[in-house]
């Protein structure tokens, strides 16, 4: 195993796609969860004094290790409540941004909605599956695709909301 150091969001803009294994849980984070990182972000952000933030690990391995034509998938197997969480909040930027008007839309260099999708959601160049910048297993993968995509939410969401 290797252990490397990297800014997530040049990790994310630089792989291909992540993929939750169908053995791997379901999203689970509850706002408790969600809450504790956002603080995490905002007092990152705040701070002149920190430069940085562990988010934590990300362990993974390349899907199709020995393909050579094309830039694998990587099998999450660790980190996959704290990722799914980083893009639901980028995807979040992303329709902030959106509704902005003038300078608004792009606040800081890199960060119009345009690049947000482009850079960290989506591989635009790409159709299918394969669209995905992460890809999570069972009933998550429509909801997360809907959000991203602009969609109406997959029913089977919107019935388990309402219990």
């Amino acid at each position: 195993m290797k252990a490397s150091e990297a800014k997530f969001l040049d990790f994310l803009k630089k792989s291909p796609q992540f993929v939750i294994p169908i053995y791997q849980r379901t999203y689970s984070w509850t706002e408790r969860e969600c809450r504790q990182l956002w603080d995490d972000i905002l007092r990152t952000g705040k701070s002149k004094d920190i430069l940085a933030h562990f988010v934590g690990s990300i362990v993974y391995i390349e899907k199709g290790l020995y393909q050579v034509s094309s830039q694998s998938p990587m099998l999450v197997i660790d980190g996959q409540q704290r990722l799914t969480t980083l893009t639901l909040i980028l995807c979040a930027l992303a329709d902030f941004l959106d509704s902005q008007e003038g300078e608004g839309k792009e606040p800081v260099d890199g960060f119009s909605a345009r690049k947000i999708r482009n850079y960290y959601l989506v591989n635009p160049e790409e159709e299918g599956e394969r669209r995905n910048k992460l890809v999570l297993s069972q009933t998550d993968k429509d909801t997360l695709i809907s959000l991203v995509d602009k969609l109406d939410l997959p029913v089977l969401y919107q019935t388990q909301k309402r219990k």
